[in-house]
């Protein structure tokens, strides 16, 4: 349980640096951000070089260790801002069906990761800190929930639509829908002991494990397979399961804490 925090953390930022790696190498923004059809192609150019550059040095920050707790609360700050000021009213102004729960998967997805690294964030000790950081350190408490959420959330989708989803298991796993049910029903559950703090070592660490498989047996074999046209978003996806697997493995390290 010792080396957990460190290979969740590990797990983190290398995700967030290959995010942003890729989004500064192909100036493309990662579906979970996508801009409005109708922006510039220079101010594209130009904010994706900026986010791929802040996303790399967070994470590759996060990973060694340089700073990482001011990484770690500038960079859930910026994703929680993003969220709250773009993601969220887009969905309203752009006149999509808000009140369907798929239409908010990309929303919480960067909702999921500010949370990350918010309990990223308290992994460590405060040292001198400014006005700034205090201030952001009182967001760390909300960091498992924001993440949380996330999950409840991906556990009802796997319910909603799980005739479309069990199309993306292995064709050598049995009885994919059943499975697709089954992994619901664990996102949900692991999803409530967070916010609850009910048995919360035990099934993040699960839910951790989980999604780590995920990540083996789905997402790696998807990247490998995937057409040019469609692999960035591949690796995108893939990247996702490798960072909330990292955070879950956070979590139960430090769910006395929570």
């Amino acid at each position: 349980m010792g080396k957990l925090p460190g290979i969740g953390r590990i797990f983190y930022g290398i995700a967030i640096a290959v995010i942003g790696l890729q989004t500064s190498i192909y100036r493309t923004f990662p579906y979970i951000l996508s801009l409005p059809d109708n922006f510039s192609i220079t101010g594209r150019l130009i904010l994706a070089c900026v986010l791929g550059l802040l996303f790399a040095l967070c994470g590759t920050a996060i990973v060694f260790e340089i700073k990482a707790r001011l990484a770690a609360l500038l960079f859930g700050a910026l994703l929680l801002l993003i969220c709250c000021f773009y993601c969220i009213p887009y969905e309203f102004i752009t006149g999509s069906n808000y009140l369907h729960l798929g239409e908010w998967e990309n929303a919480e997805k960067e909702l999921a990761l500010a949370g990350g690294a918010f309990v990223i964030a308290g992994n460590y000790h405060a040292g001198n800190e400014n006005r700034l950081t205090r201030f952001l350190s009182k967001l760390i408490p909300l960091g498992a929930i924001l993440f949380a959420i996330t999950i409840i959330s991906f556990g009802i989708l796997h319910f909603m639509v799980a005739k479309a989803a069990a199309t993306l298991v292995p064709s050598w796993i049995p009885y994919p829908i059943t499975w697709i049910y089954i992994c619901g029903a664990a996102l949900i559950g692991s999803g409530v002991s967070i916010v609850f703090k009910i048995n919360t070592k035990l099934l993040a660490g699960l839910l951790g494990l989980m999604i780590l498989l995920w990540f083996v047996l789905l997402h790696i074999p998807r990247v490998m397979v995937a057409p040019a046209a469609d692999r960035t978003d591949e690796i995108t996806s893939a990247c996702l399961a490798l960072a909330y697997s990292g955070i879950a493995f956070v979590i139960c390290s430090r769910a006395s804490k929570l």
